[in-house]
């Protein structure tokens, strides 16, 4: 047993032997019971299946309807999520929300594209569009739109995942959630992650990404999508994190919006943004305007806090201003279209997060 309980944290804990006990559940296997994977006689692969019966991949997948909430995992504890795979719609009419320890506030409520980084990528007409691919520790996207995702989820009671379908039609959801069954030792928090989304931002306003924390814990990442409503560069806004009873002036106060993602300089390479993508850090997306009908540019970003969270022992705030340049050298408070997912670590009970808005608010247009 290692100093995790038994739970796996990392790659130097590979080669310690360990009484965790590995479980994987998906649509092949939906209680991931041992010895009960691919028993599955009717699914959405039944037809393909027919001539090869029992075993041939009978239920690679689940139909969410429209205005279901479809139950994709739901584990008797301890133990820990250690990994999960997504497939199939993508999009801000697919939420994702995870309880932990029979909550009845979600712990985690995000549609699945920006929980996964990727928050411009929607269906529109049969047509997949704003994809982009991430390669970062914690979460990976990879062709064609396969959704990756490595935060450590440990819990005591109870987990449960649920996926809502907004959208007017069924929608195909592929899943594998893999994780291992052992004792969570009292040291461990809880994975949080947050949505939120205002379009436009109210003139000489801030975005924020979190508030109404309370509780001890630390802050890890930020994925933000972008849309920039004026001409000009837009990321001289300064990230801000408010800890333990800050009140109008925050402990920690970043210096430009590029400059937090990993970035300089405006991101601009001989007059054109530069993406990239890194374990920790990327700005990973821009759709630019094609000056007809696409009016803004466009950008998907990420910040991981593995090798530098951020703690707090009682509360936190964290906000970001957009801010541009206007004119005799000013800069320019925007107006622009921003979503972001703040991602943390805390001790229960999760706060009550700010309502849902509807999926008219939500699209993306």
């Amino acid at each position: 047993m290692n100093g995790f309980g038994g739970l796996a944290m990392g790659m130097g804990d590979l080669a310690r032997m360990s009484d965790a006990e590995s479980r994987s559940i998906s649509a092949e296997n939906p209680t991931g019971e041992k010895g009960r994977g691919a028993m599955a006689t009717e699914g959405t692969g039944a037809r393909p299946a027919r001539d090869l019966g029992l075993g041939w991949k009978v239920a690679p997948s689940i139909d969410v309807e429209p205005g279901e909430v479809a139950t994709l995992a739901d584990i008797e504890g301890p133990g820990q999520i250690q990994s999960i795979w997504l497939g199939g719609a993508v999009g801000r009419d697919s939420i994702l929300r995870f309880y932990w320890d029979d909550q009845e506030q979600p712990s985690v409520e995000s549609p699945n594209s920006d929980l996964f980084g990727i928050g411009w990528a929607h269906d529109r007409g049969g047509r997949k569009q704003g994809h982009a691919d991430i390669n970062s520790l914690a979460v990976n996207v990879c062709p064609n739109r396969g959704l990756n995702c490595f935060w450590p989820m440990p819990f005591r009671k109870r987990c449960r995942i649920t996926l809502e379908n907004r959208d007017v039609k069924a929608v195909p959801c592929y899943y594998q959630v893999n994780y291992s069954l052992a004792d969570v030792p009292d040291d461990l928090a809880y994975f949080h992650a947050q949505f939120r989304r205002v379009n436009p931002l109210p003139y000489k306003d801030v975005h924020t990404l979190l508030d109404g924390v309370t509780g001890r814990g630390q802050y890890v990442g930020t994925a933000m999508a972008w849309g920039v409503n004026n001409d000009g560069w837009w990321g001289e806004g300064e990230i801000k994190f408010f800890l333990d009873g800050d009140d109008e002036f925050p402990t920690i106060c970043g210096t430009g919006t590029e400059d937090y993602f990993g970035g300089s300089y405006n991101w601009d390479v001989d007059g054109q943004y530069a993406t990239y993508s890194t374990p920790y850090m990327g700005m990973h997306q821009v759709i630019r305007p094609d000056g007809t009908y696409k009016a803004q540019h466009r950008h998907a970003m990420y910040r991981w806090h593995v090798m530098d969270p951020i703690r707090f022992k009682e509360d936190l705030r964290v906000t970001i201003q957009a801010l541009g340049w206007r004119s005799e050298g000013r800069y320019l408070p925007m107006q622009d279209d921003i979503a972001s997912v703040a991602f943390w670590y805390q001790t229960l009970p999760t706060p009550t997060f700010p309502t849902l808005p509807d999926r008219d608010y939500l699209e993306i247009i």
